[in-house]
């Protein structure tokens, strides 16, 4: 995967101006062991996530989002999608949590999936819901 540091600040800065909000977010590109414990702690989940978001509470700093290297190349190979591109889409993801967005509901998810497929758009990347069923 080229550069995952430099994908990740470009699909923060994409993401948070389609949310329209500003603010700093920390991206942690971890190993699955390192999202596993992060993910027990936080949500009483014994495995790793491919993304995870935190909010933060100060001004100024909107939070931060872990990622799975691990889980991310192997769900990219499962989709038969650019591991780079998969990377791009769950930061955005997170991105977008910190900035307000959610899916919890059905309206909720079609709204942060064309947020989404916009922000892929910005960053030249293809749109990950295409083809998705």
């Amino acid at each position: 995967m080229p550069r995952p540091e430099a994908l990740a600040r470009r699909a923060v800065a994409a993401a948070l101006d389609e949310a329209g909000a500003r603010g700093a977010v920390t991206v942690l590109l971890a190993d699955d062991a390192a999202v596993k414990r992060l993910n027990g702690r936080h949500r009483a989940k014994a495995k790793p996530t491919n993304v995870l978001s935190f909010p933060a509470e100060v001004p100024g700093y909107l939070g931060d989002v872990a990622l799975a290297l691990g889980v991310v190349r192997r769900e990219a190979r499962g989709a038969r999608r650019r591991a780079a591109d998969h990377l791009a889409h769950l930061v955005a993801h997170g991105a977008l949590h910190l900035a307000g967005h959610d899916h919890l509901h059905a309206g909720e998810a079609r709204r942060m999936e064309r947020a989404e497929a916009r922000v892929m758009r910005r960053l030249g990347r293809p749109n990950p819901w295409k083809g998705v069923t």
